[in-house]
């Protein structure tokens, strides 16, 4: 008998279904909403079930874990993010066949107690403050777009106030950047990151901190196919009815900020770099469409960028034109 509290989360974008699993055996359920307050709720009806420390297991699900699995991290319980299809492995293996979120939760339970997952690292405070100013600079520029927009068919009532904000949109993204430099700046190993991804051919000034707030630090994939599915960028498989078409597509399951930041880095590349022109000259052979080309440059970008940071060694052309 295990002499621990096992918690199984199965996460969704607006809830947690929680299966806690007790030293007897026996499991109690809760359904709390995947907000702050839904882990306040959470954590209340812990000590409630005297759950004071808890091992935690859930699926990596793209970017609706994070959260959860922080809160849960920090207030000291022990945390495991695991790759999904190790639990659809286990769950095969031990003829589980209901589909339900509930018994979902308990089967994370389950493989969490027999299985013993490694423990989750959170990131650090410094990647969690440039994550948040990088994501505060995309909401800006999102603003400034929409003032643009405005602006050009703005009647004379209006105008002063859309270009009064224009300005004060333009002064808040410069001081953003100023802290942005700053932060990494400041850390030692996140700015000798960005001069390794600086020497990536289509990657800039904006790009790079995005990419250092989601994959600087200690690296916390294994590897770039990781990394690539994370922002959603893995390809997936699509079919329509019956038809044996199959058409391949990214995911679109990850992180908006990061597809977002890599769209045009992946534009520069295959129009303006020499190893981006070969890739593109590459698939455009094999009959690949542009966009298709765009997305595949895209993950091509992270599968790079995950390299030189692992490997601590600058890019590398050579490594990457076609034979």
């Amino acid at each position: 008998m295990h002499h621990e509290y096992i918690l199984g989360i199965d996460v969704a974008k607006a809830k947690l279904d929680i299966a806690l699993r007790r030293p007897d055996g026996k499991f109690r359920s809760k359904v709390v909403p995947n907000t702050s307050d839904g882990f306040k709720k959470l954590s209340e009806w812990l000590r409630k079930q005297g759950a004071n420390r808890v091992h935690a297991c859930m699926e990596a699900t793209g970017i609706y874990h994070e959260s959860a699995a922080e809160f849960l991290a920090d207030t000291g319980h022990t945390v495991s993010v695991v790759n999904p299809a190790r639990i659809k492995a286990f769950g095969a293996a031990s003829m589980s066949r209901t589909k339900t979120d509930k018994k979902d939760a308990r089967l994370i339970a389950q493989f969490c107690a027999e299985k013993r997952p490694s423990a989750w690292e959170p990131p650090s405070e410094t990647l969690r403050e440039l994550r948040a100013l990088v994501a505060r600079r995309d909401a800006l520029e999102a603003m400034k777009t929409q003032e643009n927009n405005r602006k050009h068919v703005a009647r004379a009532a209006v105008l002063e106030g859309i270009e009064k904000h224009l300005e004060y949109l333009a002064n808040e993204i410069d001081h953003i950047d100023s802290e942005i430099k700053q932060k990494i700046d400041d850390d030692p190993d996140l700015k000798k990151q960005r001069k390794l991804l600086d020497g990536i051919p289509g990657l800039g000034p904006k790009t790079i901190p995005v990419l250092l707030s989601f994959f600087g630090g200690a690296l916390r994939f294994d590897n770039a196919r990781q990394a690539a599915a994370y922002a959603g960028l893995d390809p997936k498989q699509h079919q329509s009815g019956t038809s044996i078409n199959l058409k391949t597509r990214i995911s679109k399951m990850g992180h908006v900020l990061l597809r977002k930041a890599l769209y045009m880095p992946a534009m520069v590349a295959v129009n303006r770099t020499d190893w981006g022109r070969a890739f593109k000259a590459r698939l455009s052979a094999n009959g690949k469409a542009p966009k298709v080309i765009i997305c595949a440059m895209m993950r091509k970008l992270v599968h790079v960028a995950f390299g030189v940071l692992r490997s601590d060694e600058p890019f590398n052309a050579m490594l990457h034109n076609p034979a």
